[in-house]
Order: C-alpha cells, then structure tokens, then sequence
C-alpha cells in the first residue's frame, strides 16, 4: 500500500536523523524526494508544495541541530496526518438494529465490501444481517447472497423484485432482532437525476443511521468531485475506499477525501474477505514513516481470529503447549491476514527486519496434507511433536500418503514458530514492539529466521 510514498518518507526521516548539520542543500534533497513521491501518489500539487515550503521554513529556524531534526520529523508527521483527515473517526454504534446505508458507482466495490464490513463487525460479536436492495445492476442480488453465505451472515434479498422500496418493506420487521443492517443500494455509470431521486426516496424510508459512500482509490484527485456531489445530494456521513493494495493513486483520494470534509472510515487493502481495516490518519502515517501500526495490527488479529480462539492460542504459547493442531489453526489464520512483510509493517521496528516473501508461503494443498498427516499420528505425537523420530515419520508417512519430507517440513516449521514467538515477544502483538529490541538482537532474529518458511 503506497509502498513508494512510504519508502521515500523513510528515507528522509532517515536522511534527517543521521544528518550532523541541516544545510541548505540536505533539505533541498529531501523536499525534492517528498514532492516526487507526493506527486506519484496523485495528491494535490498545491498541496505538495505547501508541506514543502513548511520543511524548508522550519528548517531555517536558529535552533540546534538536535532541536531542529526533531522539529522536522515531527512537522513531517503532523503535516501528513492534518492533510490525511487529521483525528480518526470512526463508526460508534449506540443503538439496535443501528442502520448503515451504503452509496457509489458501478465498479467501486460497493458489495463485496458490505460483506467485508459484515464479517469485520460480526468478528467482534455483533449479530449482522445484509439487504440487497440494488435492483438494477444483474445478478447483484445473488452476489450479496453468495458472499453472505461464504461469511454465515444473513442476508434479504428478493431476486424477482424491481422496487427497492418494496423490498425494504418486506422485510424491515425481520430486521429488529440484529444490531446491525448494511443496507446495499443501486449503483450507475454516473450520479445523474433518477439515482438521486432513488436514493433520496430509500434514506427517507430506511432512515439510516449513517449514509456511506464507497469509493475505488484509483479515481486520484477525481475522488474530491464525486465525494462533494453526493455530499450534495444526499448529505453523506464518511467514505470507505475500496483497492487500496492496487494503485499509486491512493495518496490523492484520501487527500481528495480529506479536503471535502467526508472522512475516510475504512479502507480496503486486498481482495480477500478480511482485507479491510478502519482508517486512523495519525496511524496511517507511522506506518508509511516505518514506525509501525500495533492498532491496525490488533484489529487485524481479531478479524483472522475470533476471541476464543485468540485466547487459547495466546494461551498455549505462553505455556509453551504448542500442538501441531495449533500449528495448523495458526497458519490457516495467518493466512486470511495477509503476507507476512506486510504485517511486519506494522509491528513498531519490524520494517528494518527484511522478510522473504517465501516466509508465509504454505499453499492450501500442503496444508490439507498436513492435516491429513497430524490425522494419522497419536494425541501424544501431536501435543508433543518432539517425540517424532525418522521410524514414526515413516509410519505417518505411510498412514496418510503424504511424503516424509512435507512431514519433516511441517515439524520444522512447528519448532520454528515456537522460536520466533519465544525471542520476538511472545503471541500478544502489543508486546511485539520491536524497536525497543537492540539492534543486535534484530539482526541475529532476522538472520536465524532468513529464507525460511514461517
């Protein structure tokens, strides 16, 4: 996600700290590498040089050299997260069934990341339901329909229908007994009259609670425009972004976002149903200066595991009880969270550490077959893998069909996750603050764990 903004960021908070004066021509590089990753990101010209002629002013400040780097970082800092929206908002549900209506155009999204959001508040104990009251664009009733059963989260919908209203009729008294309803509405090409009209005549029905428009990252400083048009129209509460992972662009549309006055609530980062996260800019921007981002981390955990889950697990490794059944759940789990360099990313200290791309690299095939060889062993070698010596390998091997080195394999990658939650900070991510660890420690951690599967 703006990997390049982030890298560029880096470098000059970088360049900034190991600097033993700042001169004229040190903060001329910086701001040059600033605006050119700025503009990459599609954000606002005016904007860009704005930032840069308060880095250069607050450069020019009498003050000690140790002073005045530690004014640049921090203008840096807040800069950003004032163009970015400032504080972070976010969605407080005070009430039951609390009624979310969701806005936007073809191609932004807008139902998968209902079902995204459904799954996100349904992880944190809340009973959700889904109604598709898109009657136009075809077969998105039965897209609703088809995700809400991949994430067991009640939907209504009427695929004969062609009045919204209607729909929203039939079942509005089914829908007292939730504490949340994600309303999905018609989409077109382009906000014209008879959407307006529509969309209007459905907020006075349903009544939301909060009115969302969702938007794809890869409009750029077009965002701005369509932001106030619906703001116009239909006086929207926030914004979520869709396909953050997938464009430069993004910098634009949160600026873009920002300067409307509709803040960003949530922004989409993959493909997958647990890639979406709630936007907070002061976080946001640690993370692109390399800082980390332990809440969004958090929030992340609670979406791949469910609190029980979490807990047992949390449990286990504390007691050093670790099974390979645990192993399983762990990495199945992991997986639904993402790339493992990109949750380095937001673990404090961790973006120095350079993890493989192969590290979380166990595909679903060699996972089934793991499972197929923990079912052949005996609870004894699955509590205590330790005791699985070359003749039990064979027999496990023979047991489920699955080869002695994938076995081999699976008890390695079993001892080293044991390790490396052992010396990195045990399970919990809020004590995975790695940037109070010694350098030395870090790098021996990175090397010990190199290139290999985790």
């Amino acid at each position: 996600m703006l990997e390049k903004l982030g890298n560029a960021f880096k470098t000059a908070i970088s360049k900034i700290a190991s600097a033993v004066f700042i001169d004229r021509k040190l903060i001329d590089s910086i701001v040059k590498d600033i605006q050119r990753a700025l503009l990459e990101a599609d954000v606002n010209v005016e904007l860009v040089f704005q930032l840069s002629e308060k880095i250069k002013k607050a450069a020019a400040d009498e003050k000690s050299p140790l002073e005045k780097k530690e004014q640049l970082i921090k203008l840096i800092h807040d800069e950003l997260v004032s163009t970015l929206g400032g504080e972070k908002k976010q969605i407080e549900i005070i009430k039951k069934p609390y009624r979310i209506m969701f806005l936007g155009l073809y191609g932004s999204g807008k139902t998968t990341t209902i079902s995204k959001l459904a799954n996100y508040y349904a992880k944190r104990g809340m009973k959700v339901a889904m109604m598709g009251l898109d009657v136009h664009r075809p077969a998105a009733p039965e897209q609703l329909e088809q995700l809400g059963k991949q994430i067991k989260i009640q939907t209504f919908i009427n695929k004969t229908e062609k009045n919204a209203l209607k729909i929203w009729k039939e079942f509005s008294p089914q829908l007292e007994k939730f504490d949340l309803v994600l309303v999905d509405t018609a989409g077109r090409d382009a906000l014209d009259n008879e959407l307006i009209k529509e969309i209007k005549d459905l907020k006075s029905e349903i009544k939301p609670d909060q009115t969302i428009l969702i938007m794809p990252a890869d409009i750029g400083q077009a965002a701005k425009h369509q932001a106030s048009e619906f703001q116009k129209a239909v006086q929207i509460s926030g914004v979520i972004i869709t396909r953050m992972d997938g464009t430069a662009k993004g910098g634009g549309v949160l600026v873009a976002c920002s300067e409307t006055k509709a803040p960003v609530l949530f922004i989409g980062t993959g493909e997958k149903v647990n890639d979406i996260e709630a936007f907070n800019p002061t976080a946001f921007v640690s993370r692109l200066l390399g800082m980390g981002d332990i809440e969004a981390l958090l929030e992340k955990v609670k979406t791949a595991l469910d609190e029980k889950k979490r807990e047992k697990l949390e449990q286990r490794l504390g007691e050093g009880t670790f099974t390979l059944l645990d192993l399983y759940e762990q990495i199945k789990s992991m997986q639904s969270m993402g790339p493992l360099n990109k949750i380095a990313e937001l673990i404090p200290g961790m973006s120095k550490v350079k993890i493989p791309d192969n590290m979380l690299s166990v595909q679903e095939g060699k996972l089934k077959r793991w499972k197929f060889a923990i079912d052949s062993m005996t609870k004894d070698e699955i509590d205590n893998p330790d005791i699985i010596s070359g003749t039990r390998i064979t027999r496990i091997s023979k047991g489920s069909n699955v080869p002695s080195s994938e076995i081999r394999e699976m008890l390695q990658q079993h001892k080293l996750i044991k390790q490396f939650f052992g010396q990195a900070g045990g399970m919990n991510p809020e004590k995975l603050d790695m940037s109070r660890m010694p350098q030395k420690q870090l790098r021996k951690l990175a090397k010990k764990f190199k290139g290999r599967m985790f």
